[in-house]
């Protein structure tokens, strides 16, 4: 063998070892850990590349730095002006006292009273209220999607936002960078003879601090003037229009109208966005700025890998520790990890009714692999599943008994729980939990129940190929 050879072969095995050693030192997951131990050793050099691009989270080392410098980040307190409301009646039994006390300390949040949300279904509700909303603002819109489609709905959207900025309204647009790939042409050329301010969320290179290719942006907010948000499941796309999609199959999803002083958390999770992604650093919503609109007690939790509490897993594992009557779960995407599908079980062995709804036939088949593996556990301690068949339903809900709702962007796994920027409103609400409850109860009608019986009758090809995808749970 050649010095050359030797040199190549000892900076390859280098690499993997530096690689080894970050990973041992950094992953708290055995199982992420071990899946890139093997992927740093059995591939020197190449998977040592793959974990340095795609299995380090430099957003935490980034947010802390800037945290410090008092301008990034989580950089201003969590509890502002805001006074947190006291839990009313019926709100005051030790279940919801001991769930809104574990959100306190995760979220670090208040829990705020006074806010008004209403009930958007798919494109055709969502998408006039909030285009009306935009033509209808006078200071400032902002505007974060994962996807902005450049087809029907999205020109819409951006001829709006168009108009507004030449009324004098400030607009800014943040788009996630790999979202935007979703759509041609891609949705900044719709903003290039404006002033929209447009702005891509972790753009993609391969400078050492800036390959965050595995961490996204997948919240999606509208703020008007600080009174009125938007937030839910939907993207800016034609296919939420069910009724005319266009070329690709519809998708149904929910989205929310918010007024009230849960707006301010909104904007704040945009705000810390915003300077992240552009360096503009832009004022807070005060106490005085927002008006109260109803009489729902509402938390915004922004949740990502910046964070230090996994935020998201936390808050529903105290959901299904917390509940007493029933769960109830529509997500497109579920591949939870071990300690929630444990938790799901243990309300279900309490007595608690927990069911779960999912589509029949999804768009990413390795998440629904990874997902199926966990479903003959779930249904032996008696968690009750159900599929939907099509249309795709891209709806988020996480409904506790008969007054707990979380509602926002984040889905069942493990992408959602650990890598991407999501956001979620928790929504202390009777007669919107009454509403969702009824829309979820509708849906399970027309789904059929997944029966123990036909996981026996699941080939063991299938079997195996869906313990294998569980394996890689941490990074679907």
């Amino acid at each position: 063998m050649s010095t050359l050879s030797l040199l190549w072969l000892l900076l390859l095995y280098s690499l993997a070892l530096l690689a080894v050693v970050d990973v041992l030192l950094t992953k708290d997951d055995p199982r992420a850990a071990l899946g890139w131990l093997v992927v740093c050793l059995a591939l020197p050099g190449f998977g040592a590349l793959i974990y340095w691009l795609l299995g380090r989270n430099r957003i935490r080392n980034r947010a802390q730095a800037w945290k410090q410098q008092g301008n990034g980040m989580q950089a201003r307190p969590r509890r502002s002006g805001f006074e947190p409301a006291p839990l009313r009646a019926p709100f005051q039994t030790q279940n919801y006292v001991l769930l809104r006390r574990l959100a306190d300390t995760v979220t670090r949040r208040p829990l705020l009273d006074g806010n008004q949300l209403e009930l958007l279904h798919n494109g055709e509700q969502a998408y006039p209220a909030m285009l009306a909303a935009i033509d209808a603002a006078r200071e400032r819109i902002c505007l974060s999607s994962y996807i902005f489609d450049t087809r029907q709905t999205g020109r819409r959207f951006a001829a709006a936002l168009i108009r507004a900025s030449r009324r004098g309204v400030e607009v800014r647009v943040l788009v996630d960078a790999l979202g935007e790939f979703y759509t041609w042409p891609r949705a900044r050329r719709l903003f290039r003879a404006s002033d929209v301010r447009f702005v891509l969320f972790l753009p993609f290179t391969f400078k050492a601090r800036g390959a965050h290719i595995n961490l996204r942006n997948h919240r999606k907010l509208l703020l008007i003037d600080g009174q009125i948000g938007f937030t839910g499941g939907m993207n800016i796309s034609q296919r939420h229009c069910v009724a005319a999609p266009g070329r690709r199959a519809p998708v149904v999803d929910l989205h929310f109208q918010v007024r009230g002083p849960v707006v301010a958390q909104m904007q704040e999770a945009f705000i810390e966005d915003w300077q992240f992604a552009s360096g503009e650093r832009l004022p807070p919503l005060e106490p005085q700025q927002v008006s109260r609109a109803g009489e729902s007690l509402c938390r915004g939790v922004s949740a990502g890998p910046n964070e230090d509490y996994e935020k998201l897993q936390w808050l529903i594992s105290g959901v299904l520790s917390c509940a007493r009557r029933r769960v109830a779960i529509m997500t497109p995407y579920f591949a939870p990890e071990p300690e929630i599908v444990r938790a799901l079980c243990g309300a279900a062995l309490r007595g608690v009714q927990v069911d779960i709804l999912l589509p029949r036939k999804n768009n990413l088949p390795f998440v629904d692999w990874a997902g199926r593996a966990s479903f003959a556990e779930l249904l032996h301690y008696g968690v009750r599943l159900y599929y939907q068949n099509g249309p795709f339903v891209h709806s988020k809900l996480l409904l506790m008994d008969d007054h707990y709702a979380q509602i926002g962007s984040a889905n069942f796994d493990a992408r959602s729980l650990r890598l991407n920027f999501e956001f979620n409103l928790e929504v202390y609400d009777e007669a919107l939990n009454r509403q969702l409850r009824d829309h979820f109860d509708c849906q399970c009608q027309r789904a059929q129940p997944l029966r123990w019986s036909q996981l026996q009758h699941y080939p063991l090809t299938l079997r195996l190929r869906d313990r294998f995808v569980r394996l890689f749970t941490p990074f679907l």
